[in-house]
């Protein structure tokens, strides 16, 4: 059963150069990363700034969700507006 368990395993492992390719392929999406003249950066720092950006984007969607909310409170219920508020709440 243990020999199954690894081969198993072992048909799911990621290789080198599919890490490699993962690595680049977030470069080109962070847009810090990309503002960078320099072509080389460590996959340390892919990662880390990928971590970043994604909380910088859950606190700009909190921000918002926020500021829709408090929009939604000074706003008539039954009104076009409360209607769309609500559904970017959504």
């Amino acid at each position: 059963m243990s020999s199954r368990r690894s081969r198993q395993s072992g048909s799911s492992r990621i290789s080198d150069d599919q890490i490699s390719d993962l690595v680049t392929k977030l470069q080109h999406l962070i847009p810090e990363l990309r503002r960078r003249r320099s072509g080389k950066v460590s996959a340390s720092t892919v990662l880390q700034e990928t971590c970043s950006y994604i909380r910088n984007l859950h606190r700009e969607v909190d921000d918002l969700s926020d500021r829709l909310s408090e929009l939604l409170a000074s706003t008539d219920d039954n009104s076009a507006e409360a209607a769309i508020i609500r559904s970017l709440l959504n």
